[in-house]
């Protein structure tokens, strides 16, 4: 008699250690997949700041390059126009979406106002114009460098969201999509060092 009451209490102190173990598991899956997402969100982020960075560097370059080619060429306002206002979309992006888009207005116009400075040897010549033009050129690499790195991280995050099971953690949890820097295929600014003639 006393082995048939104890055996369906072993099968019920069974069943709790399958259950208790059932739930450690998926708190451990809970609590390494929502750091997963966290770290990926944390990386999303860097790699924007890292963006905005190089993106600050180079509105900030811009007055410089506009001053140095003004001296030479002052009948070009419509093109110190075209950069001026660029340049002012650009610093007020605030989505990647919108960075993507204004980046691309201000490289266009970055564009015209290197090519006006061709025409002008003195100005190609200039000491100030062609450090200028190297830091510009020195911004654009680190700038590509950082909308690769971005857009990785952004892909990753992206993806672990999208697969199963994690996308039954991070719904809940509040984590979304992030968006990509996604620029218009356009020519690099283009920096010329040639000698003057």
């Amino acid at each position: 008699m006393t082995t048939a009451s104890t055996q369906p209490s072993i099968t019920v102190v069974i069943l709790w250690i399958v259950l208790a173990a059932v739930g450690a598991i998926l708190l451990l899956f809970l609590v390494l997949t929502f750091n997963r997402l966290v770290r990926l969100r944390n990386e999303a982020e860097t790699g924007w700041a890292n963006i905005d960075v190089q993106l600050r560097r180079r509105s900030d370059l811009v007055p410089n390059l506009v001053e140095a080619v003004k001296g030479y060429a002052a009948h070009e306002a419509e093109t110190f126009d075209s950069v001026t206002k660029a340049r002012a979309a650009a610093q007020q992006a605030s989505s990647p979406a919108a960075a993507a888009q204004a980046d691309a207005r201000l490289g266009g116009a970055l564009n015209r106002l290197i090519a006006v400075s061709e025409a002008y040897p003195q100005l190609r010549a200039s000491e100030n114009f062609l450090a200028l033009q190297q830091e510009l050129a020195d911004i654009e690499d680190k700038l590509a460098a950082a909308r690769r790195y971005y857009n990785q991280t952004v892909y990753r995050f992206n993806s672990v969201q999208q697969t199963f099971p994690t996308l039954l953690v991070a719904r809940p949890f509040g984590f979304h999509e992030r968006e990509f820097f996604e620029t218009d295929d356009r020519e690099p600014v283009g920096v010329s060092f040639a000698p003057a003639t």
